[in-house]
């Protein structure tokens, strides 16, 4: 013999309130996870940062390099050329290697001058990859750029 069940206001409850809980935990996960793996700070003070960057950009511009990044063989080049297509070697050079979208694969390459431009060994996935380069003119210009590079 069976026994009939009924579908009570707390059978109701439960139900919709495991879906939405459900509903709900999914999208706290995504949340922290899209905000833990993503850094999201460009500078600490965007006002201060607007009022010099004119000023830094037309510095940067007279310098009239051209940045190009290439991979191959496990070996990371980025040339630095300057308005007459010459190598240009820099006082300094900083660059941060790492996916447009989080920080989990962030290198930071350490560049030698080969006379034709700044090698490191890398090892990359393929995808798209942001160089993020910081160089010092040998007048003391700073130079910033993020170069795009994708990598098969």
């Amino acid at each position: 013999m069976m026994v009939e069940r009924k579908l009570t206001g707390r059978h109701v409850f439960f139900i919709f309130s495991g879906a939405f809980g459900t509903i709900i935990a999914v999208n706290l996960f995504l949340a922290y996870s899209a905000v833990s793996t993503f850094p999201g700070l460009e500078v600490k003070n965007s006002y201060v940062a607007s009022q010099e960057f004119n000023e830094r950009k037309a510095a940067q511009e007279a310098l009239g390099w051209d940045v190009r990044a290439t991979h191959g063989g496990g070996v990371l080049r980025l040339a630095i050329i300057d308005a007459e297509g010459q190598p240009v070697r820099v006082a300094s050079l900083d660059a941060t290697v790492g996916r447009a979208t989080h920080v989990a694969e962030d290198q930071r390459p350490d560049f030698h001058f080969d006379g034709r431009g700044y090698v490191a060994p890398v090892t990359l996935a393929p995808g798209n990859w942001n160089i993020r380069m910081v160089a010092k003119a040998s007048d003391g210009t700073a130079f910033q750029q993020r170069v795009v590079l994708v990598t098969e």
